[in-house]
């Protein structure tokens, strides 16, 4: 079955990435699973997220004993490292969608994929224009927010009722242990690159 998440619409403030900041008090938290078979992680993962007429805001609390990461560069290969992931459908149909990753020193990646006889053709010069980004450590672990702007996916925002397909993912490297790939809406396999099992948000009032 797949993962359905409901995204208030309200007036949204600064990006803090602070999941204790008054913006984020009341809105449910959505637990990852391992990508593979849906079980518990070792290190959690939640995600919320809202959204206005502009923009849709995400964010993402991480536990980590190990937070690192050293790519600093927009564009850079952040999936090598750790990192937290957005996968975005907004027409649906699974022939087309949008990555934006996240890493701890607040380095974004974006690329947009298209469908073609081979499997989809990744594009790493789009740029998510109007992005807006945060990330910081905590005692746990570490957060990121993210804004991102509806013009830079699609010509019309969601409406109240719509629901857009999209996956939210991370990518754990703990030192000497096996990579942790876990996931909001599981892919059943180790690919995040899975767009049938991504999950419905549906835009609410």
């Amino acid at each position: 079955m797949l993962s359905t998440m409901r995204c208030e619409r309200r007036v949204l403030g600064e990006i803090t990435a602070d999941p204790l900041a008054a913006l984020w008090l009341g809105v449910d938290a959505c637990e990852f699973r391992l990508a593979i078979d849906g079980r518990l992680p070792l290190q959690s993962t939640t995600v919320r997220s809202l959204w206005n007429a502009d923009e849709w805001r995400i964010l993402f609390e991480v536990a980590d004993t190990h937070v690192w990461a050293t790519h600093t560069e927009r564009g850079a290969p952040l999936y090598q490292e750790e990192v937290v992931e957005v996968f975005i459908d907004p027409v649906g149909d699974l022939e087309s969608y949008f990555e934006i990753e996240l890493n701890p020193l607040n380095t974004v990646m974006e690329v947009v994929l298209r469908r073609n006889r081979s499997g989809y053709l990744k594009d790493f010069a789009w740029r998510c224009e109007g992005l807006r980004t945060a990330a910081r450590r905590t005692d746990t672990g570490w957060c990121a927010e993210l804004a991102i702007p509806f013009r830079s996916l699609t010509a019309d925002p969601p409406s109240v009722g719509e629901k857009w397909r999209a996956n939210f993912c991370r990518i754990d490297r703990p030192p000497g242990v096996e990579r942790e790939l876990t996931a909001w809406s599981s892919p059943g396999r180790a690919n995040f690159h899975t767009p049938e099992r991504f999950g419905f948000v549906d835009f609410v009032a």
